[in-house]
C-alpha cells in the first residue's frame, strides 16, 4: 500500500466532515427511511463543496448503511434504516482486536440485564411469551453430545437476544443484544460448550423458566432480581468452563 501524502491525509479528514454534513443535511430536513435524497447537483450546492468530495462523502453513508442507492426507473439515493445487524457487525470490527474477555462481557450483563428483564415484565405478546415456554421446554433433558451442548448454549443467548428486542429503551436493548451475539460467538469459537457442564444446563433450564414466570406475571421485582441471580451464576460457571479449555488444550 502507498504511503499517504500530505493532500490524502487532509482528503480524508475533509471527505468525512462533508459526510457528517450529510447526515446534518438529512436530518435538518426531517428525511425519513425511504426518502429520496436530492440530486447531487443540489447537493453540490448546498455543501458548497466538490463533485469528488460529494461522492466520496456519498461512499462513507452508504458503507455506513445510512443510505443506499437504487438504478433503474425511480432510481437514486435514498436515505437507509440502518439494520440492527448492519450496526452490530460494525460494532463487532472495532472490538475485533481487543479480545473480549467473559468477564468484560459478564461485568455488563449483570448490570444490564437485570434493567432489561425487569422492562419487559407484562410486556411480553403471548404468542411470544408461548414460542419462549416451548424453547425452553425443548430443553428439558441435558445434552447428550458436544452438538447438543452448542447447540443449547447458542439456544440460550438467543432468547437472551430476543428477549432484548422487546425492551422499550432501544439503546438497552442494542447493547444488551450486543452482546449476548458476542458471547454466543464467543463461546462457539472458544469452543466453550464442550467440557459437559450439567450444572450450567441445569442452573440455565431453572432460571429461564423462573424467569419467564415472572415475566408473564408482569412482576418487575423478581425478574430482576433472577436475572441479576443468573447472570452471576452463568458468570462463575463460564469462568469454570474457560479453565477446563485451557487444561483440555495444555493436555
Amino acid at each position: 500500500m502507498p504511503p499517504a501524502t500530505s493532500r490524502t491525509k487532509r482528503a480524508a479528514p475533509r471527505t468525512a466532515q462533508v459526510a457528517e454534513h450529510l447526515k446534518a443535511y438529512i436530518v435538518e430536513r426531517g428525511l425519513r427511511p425511504g426518502d429520496r435524497l436530492p440530486g447531487e447537483a443540489e447537493l453540490i450546492a448546498a455543501l458548497g463543496k466538490s463533485k469528488g468530495t460529494v461522492r466520496e462523502a456519498m461512499r462513507i453513508l452508504g458503507a455506513q448503511g445510512l443510505i443506499r442507492t437504487r438504478t433503474g426507473p425511480g432510481g437514486g439515493v435514498f436515505v437507509a434504516d440502518v439494520s440492527a445487524d448492519h450496526a452490530v457487525s460494525l460494532l463487532a470490527n472495532f472490538f475485533y482486536f481487543r479480545d473480549l474477555s467473559i468477564d468484560d462481557l459478564y461485568q455488563l450483563r449483570i448490570l444490564l440485564e437485570p434493567e432489561l428483564a425487569a422492562s419487559v415484565a407484562g410486556r411480553i405478546p403471548p404468542e411470544t411469551m408461548e414460542r419462549f415456554r416451548a424453547e425452553t421446554t425443548r430443553f428439558d433433558s441435558p445434552p447428550a453430545t458436544a452438538e447438543e451442548e452448542r447447540e443449547q448454549h447458542v439456544a440460550s443467548l438467543a432468547f437472551h437476544r430476543d428477549l432484548a428486542e422487546l425492551c422499550p429503551n432501544p439503546l438497552l436493548a442494542f447493547v444488551v443484544g450486543f452482546i449476548a451475539k458476542t458471547l454466543s460467538d464467543l463461546t462457539v469459537f472458544r469452543r466453550l460448550y464442550e467440557p459437559r457442564n450439567l450444572e450450567l444446563w441445569a442452573m440455565g433450564h431453572d432460571y429461564h423458566a423462573r424467569l419467564l414466570d415472572a415475566l408473564e406475571r408482569g412482576d418487575a421485582d423478581s425478574a430482576r432480581a433472577i436475572m441479576r441471580d443468573h447472570m452471576q451464576a452463568a458468570l462463575r460457571l463460564m469462568r469454570d468452563q474457560e479453565v477446563k479449555v485451557a487444561k483440555r488444550f495444555l493436555a
